[in-house]
């Protein structure tokens, strides 16, 4: 089954590669772990909360231990859309700064932080439909991205599972 699984986690790249982004750029990274990378992320995940005070990275952990799969999707080095919107904070562009922050860093262009969104959502449509149950996780994005699993500014993850009840649910 977990080949099944995996095989749907890059049927998910597809779809969040293809999702529309701003001006046709494509600042998206995507991995797909599995196998003793799931285990060094839920042993890291339940050692940072433990660390940091921060509730659920626990519950979280035993999720990713029991998943076959985890669907790593990040925004990498975006540039700005050039629209000088403000809605990143900054009143133009070209002021935009990325800093480093205690789990991810920004700011970061508001359009693609949307364009992240989209593909995320179409990856998870891709899931949904094969029948692959997976669940959004803040969590997972930032151990992977402390684990180096995959480059980029924002992280999110979504563990992939199929058994025969969602196991991130009732949780």
């Amino acid at each position: 089954m977990r080949d099944v699984v995996k095989l749907v986690g890059d049927l998910m790249t597809i779809s969040a590669r293809t999702a529309p982004k701003g001006k046709g750029q494509d600042f998206i990274e995507i991995k797909i772990i599995d196998g003793e990378d799931l285990e060094r992320m839920a042993d890291e995940m339940f050692k940072y909360g433990e660390e940091t005070g921060k509730e659920n990275y626990d519950r979280d952990a035993d999720n990713i231990r029991n998943s076959d799969a985890v669907f790593l999707i990040s925004l990498n080095e975006a540039k700005a859309l050039g629209l000088n919107c403000g809605a990143c904070g900054f009143p133009k562009c070209s002021e935009l700064t990325i800093k480093e922050g205690p789990e991810f860093d920004g700011g970061i262009c508001a359009w693609r932080l949307v364009d992240l969104g989209i593909a995320l959502g179409s990856a998870v449509k891709t899931a949904g439909i094969l029948n692959v149950d997976n669940r959004i996780m803040y969590r997972v994005g930032v151990i992977a991205k402390r684990l180096g699993l995959i480059k980029g500014e924002i992280v999110i993850g979504v563990p992939l599972s199929a058994t025969g009840k969602n196991i991130y649910f009732d949780r």
